[in-house]
């Protein structure tokens, strides 16, 4: 584990020079910013002192400050509350205000922090460290199944003790530990089981058309974050939890592989499939979270790799679930772009074989598990408590166990002795319509998750990193289309400069409207 202190200085300095284009760009601001140390003397001089300095020195007038309102990526407004030119109050107000107007559409958040972002916010500027944060002022929203201190962690469900938090979970400790302010919580299904994110409190929707949902289990962040209402979320990924909703959203999303982060999520992380990650309208974005939640700053360096042997395999991972043509295609197009940059590309199956009833086991399995911490389980949903009872059979019949697993995870190390990364769509049809799913039968709603979301969960069940990168619009429901991008243990830098390269290649619209 890194020194917190050089860790988030290192993550900084890996940064600085694309965020400093990023504040130019998103401030439209010309070039000719001036030294920290110069910055630092004006703000301790009057400034009829800072105007003759600069006289002195032959610069000219400094530029306006930039509008908060016009920072909208993490990068950009972590830069510029470094340089002092935008406090992290300003930044924090305008994230609030957007929620306020935008949310009502979308209905992203279950909490909004007001009073608290805001005090925590001011506070930065007391901070010793702000110049070297990482994250510094940046909003950030985090899914409501891991604690926040004195919110309720209510993960979806009216079930729970309804106890404010005592403590922070790690990955918000590491947040705040960056500079990085939690403005509010965010909706989820109950208990994450789901592929939607509905409560009898509220249904969210994707950004892009309202009719149709913002998916699951980490629907909210990847609404807020789709909408503009955040730079940046926290989400965490079970069996596609963060990479669905980044799809549905058409917003970046990773899950590390095993390890990597702290998950610590419910009563054992859903025996060890849930891994805690980021959803960013940018893949810069994405990396400089994750740098942080990991504390492995060299995350957030988004240098080309080398040559990469990818694999292709857009084929469905199950001869019951036909994959949309435009899901299809999504994948292909990832692939020619990877091409184009110069990674060897090979169109190829998966060895899925074993994977369907290995998940088919573990999913009420682990819900049957995460029961036990359920305060009520009167109050729970109808859906969710048929789903704990074939776990609790499952789980009697012995038919869980690790050798299945390891099975799986032998094959998938076979074939990657041959590629590095594989392709694949990242769902197979377009997330379902936005409504009560929570109010309907059992069965409509594992078919629903099941037949829109077939490829994700693999990479739970083996622990290995998967991503999730815009490739589009599809046409006939005008929602977006994403591409999965999946590795080895260890591959998440590989990840995340690959996606960087497609960006770079076919950039993605960052929100409805920009």
């Amino acid at each position: 584990m890194h020194n917190e202190g050089t860790a988030l200085a290192d993550a900084t300095s890996n940064a600085v020079t694309r965020a400093a284009r990023e504040v130019a760009v998103d401030a439209d601001e010309t070039s000719g910013s001036r030294s920290a140390d110069a910055a630092a003397a004006e703000a301790d001089s009057s400034p009829a002192e800072a105007n003759s300095s600069r006289r002195q020195s032959g610069e000219t007038a400094a530029e306006p400050a930039p509008d908060p309102a016009s920072l909208r990526t993490a990068t950009a407004i972590a830069a510029a509350v470094r340089d002092g030119t935008v406090t992290a109050g300003q930044i924090v107000d305008t994230a609030l205000d957007r929620i306020h107007r935008g949310d009502a559409r979308i209905d992203a958040f279950t909490t909004v922090r007001d009073e608290r972002a805001r005090a925590e916010s001011r506070a930065l500027a007391d901070r010793a460290d702000l110049d070297i944060l990482p994250l510094a002022g940046v909003p950030v929203a985090v899914k409501n199944n891991i604690d926040v201190a004195g919110e309720i962690t209510a993960a979806g469900s009216r079930a729970g003790t309804g106890v404010p938090a005592e403590t922070d979970h790690p990955v918000v400790r590491r947040l705040r530990a960056a500079g990085a302010v939690i403005v509010g919580l965010t909706e989820m299904p109950e208990g994450g089981l789901w592929g939607v994110s509905d409560t009898p409190d509220r249904i969210v929707r994707s950004p892009w058309n309202l009719r149709y949902s913002a998916g699951g289990s980490s629907g909210g962040s990847g609404a807020a974050v789709s909408a503009g209402l955040v730079p940046i979320a926290h989400g965490n990924d079970g069996l596609g939890s963060v990479r669905i909703p980044a799809a549905c959203c058409g917003v970046f999303g990773i899950k590390p592989g095993r390890g990597v982060v702290p998950s610590q999520v419910g009563v054992d992380s859903w025996g060890g499939m849930t891994e805690n990650g980021v959803l960013a309208t940018t893949v810069a974005d994405a990396a400089l979270m994750l740098s942080v939640l990991a504390d492995r700053p060299a995350l957030a360096d988004l240098e080309p790799p080398s040559t990469l042997r990818i694999a292709l395999a857009a084929g469905s991972p199950s001869p019951l679930i036909r994959v949309d043509r435009h899901w299809t295609a999504a994948a292909w197009t990832a692939a020619r772009l990877a091409d184009a940059v110069g990674h060897d590309v090979t169109p190829t199956q998966l060895p899925y074989q074993g994977a369907t009833t290995a998940l088919a086991l573990r999913w009420p399995a682990n819900a049957a598990r995460e029961a036990g911490a359920v305060a009520d389980h009167r109050l729970l949903q109808r859906r969710t408590r048929v789903h704990i009872a074939l776990g609790r059979a499952v789980l009697r019949t012995g038919l869980v166990h690790a050798g299945q697993v390891d099975r799986i995870e032998a094959r998938m190390l076979d074939f990657f002795e041959q590629h590095d990364v594989v392709i694949t769509p990242t769902l197979a049809a377009p997330a379902p319509a936005a409504r009560n799913w929570h109010a309907r039968g059992w069965l409509a709603n594992v078919v629903a998750s099941v037949r829109f979301s077939p490829f994700t969960p693999l990479w739970n069940l083996i622990g290995w990193p998967a991503a999730s990168v815009p490739m589009g619009r599809h046409p006939r429901t005008g929602t977006p289309l994403a591409a999965q991008l999946a590795g080895p243990p260890g591959s998440e830098s590989t990840l995340l400069r690959l996606a960087a390269q497609l960006e770079a290649a076919q950039p993605w619209q960052r929100t409805p409207g920009a």
